[in-house]
């Protein structure tokens, strides 16, 4: 009985992550679409907009003050770059994500692979520039990847199950 519970447990798990890592990648293709419409410049002035009740309570404050300067160094090819990398790894992650949702057994691996990838750079980058954010996402998409590697196992088993029952 535990160990049915266990799985329903893991189960829904998964399908949640799923869903949270679907919604992400819809906000990165807003993002990324808003990047390709918008300019360094408007970019900046937002920036400042966003932060200016912010910086007036805490002139301090870090994260204001980050986005503020970061944004004062953008250029055209930052933003395109951005855009681009946004779109496409929002574009494959939620075509992934539906098609994991939806029980393409080809999804699957595809899903392991594109995240492992993502992974790899993630931790790259968290070694050139750690940020508690990255190490977030990079955890986040680790524990996604396990989830995925237990799902597939399961679906493939039962498959295999199916097709022996029905010889």
């Amino acid at each position: 009985m535990r160990v049915n519970r266990d799985h329903r447990i893991l189960d829904r798990t998964f399908f949640v992550s799923l869903i949270l890592k679907g919604l992400n990648g819809l906000v990165e293709l807003i993002a990324g679409g808003a990047l390709l419409i918008l300019s360094p410049s408007d970019i900046d002035r937002l920036a400042h907009r966003l932060t200016q009740h912010r910086l007036a309570v805490d002139p301090d404050d870090f994260i204001a003050n980050w986005l503020v300067h970061y944004t004062a160094h953008l250029d055209v090819g930052t933003t395109v770059f951005g855009a681009v990398y946004l779109l496409v790894h929002g574009i494959v992650k939620v075509f992934l994500v539906i098609a994991v949702l939806r029980d393409k057994l080809w999804a699957y691996p595809w899903l392991i692979g594109f995240l492992t990838v993502f992974i790899g750079y993630q931790t790259v980058e968290l070694f050139l520039h750690f940020s508690w954010f990255l190490l977030g996402l990079t955890a986040f998409d680790i524990f996604i990847v396990v989830l995925t590697v237990r799902e597939y196992r399961l679906h493939r088993r039962r498959r295999a199950e199916r097709i022996t029952t029905a010889t």
